[in-house]
């Protein structure tokens, strides 16, 4: 079971068919009724496609996974796909961190980024909701003359990851990004780093999978990643 389910993916170096390319890492991490996390599953094919993300979670659900209340990622469209298609009812919380970074791009002058960054963060750090959407239409005129494209993309996409504000507030800051598998990334990054170039996709799954193990273990018999005792306030 897991009542908080982290989806990402990273790109490693692949030998195929005498060629070199970009194969996508799946990574699945829950967090258990223990407020433990652990890594769901692991899968590597050559893009994120939704049939392989739909592939890789219809898998979990085989093996078990139930109880999900919550999917935590960014906005990549096979993924969302994917996740609709087989956690159709489940909320679906974009990624925070990922909003930010996607903010910039439609920032029209490099003057207003940091004014840009600044707003966002104070919609996502909001004691509720309402404020939260109250900010974001205050924001969402602010720059509507000055920033038009930024406007409209704030409006369209930012309530995307406001779904948090749904859950105790004590445990939103871990359920709001996609930090909770950041170990994995690094780790992955770091062994893979001396390979630079794995000559098949079966390599690539095999130093992957012995990474999550190792980090999986660590996180169940570590102390708890979030404590499920209801809200105090």
């Amino acid at each position: 079971m897991a009542g908080a389910t982290i989806l990402d993916a990273r790109y490693e170096k692949v030998r195929q068919e005498g060629r070199v390319q970009d194969a996508a890492v799946l990574l699945a991490v829950g967090v258990n009724q223990e407020g433990k996390r652990e890594v769901l599953g692991v899968s590597v094919s050559l893009s994120e496609h939704e049939v392989h993300w739909r592939s890789f979670l219809q898998r979990l659900v085989a093996r078990g996974l139930s109880g999900v209340e919550l999917i935590i990622s960014d906005a990549h469209s096979g993924l969302k796909r994917a996740t609709r298609a087989v956690f159709g009812g489940v909320p679906w919380q974009r990624c925070q961190c990922h909003l930010q970074r996607n903010a910039q791009a439609y920032v029209p002058r490099r003057s207003m980024k940091a004014s840009v960054a600044l707003d966002i963060r104070a919609i996502f750090n909001a004691p509720d909701r309402q404020e939260a959407d109250a900010l974001l239409r205050k924001t969402v005129v602010k720059y509507a003359q000055d920033a038009p494209r930024l406007s409209s993309w704030m409006e369209e996409n930012l309530p995307e990851g406001l779904t948090v504000f749904a859950f105790p507030q004590n445990h939103r800051r871990l359920i709001r990004t996609t930090k909770g598998l950041e170990r994995l990334n690094r780790e992955i990054r770091r062994r893979s780093r001396v390979a630079s170039l794995f000559p098949n996709e079966s390599s690539c799954l095999r130093l992957a999978t012995a990474v999550v193990m190792e980090i999986s273990e660590d996180w169940q018999t570590g102390r708890a990643y979030i404590r499920w005792e209801p809200d105090s306030e």
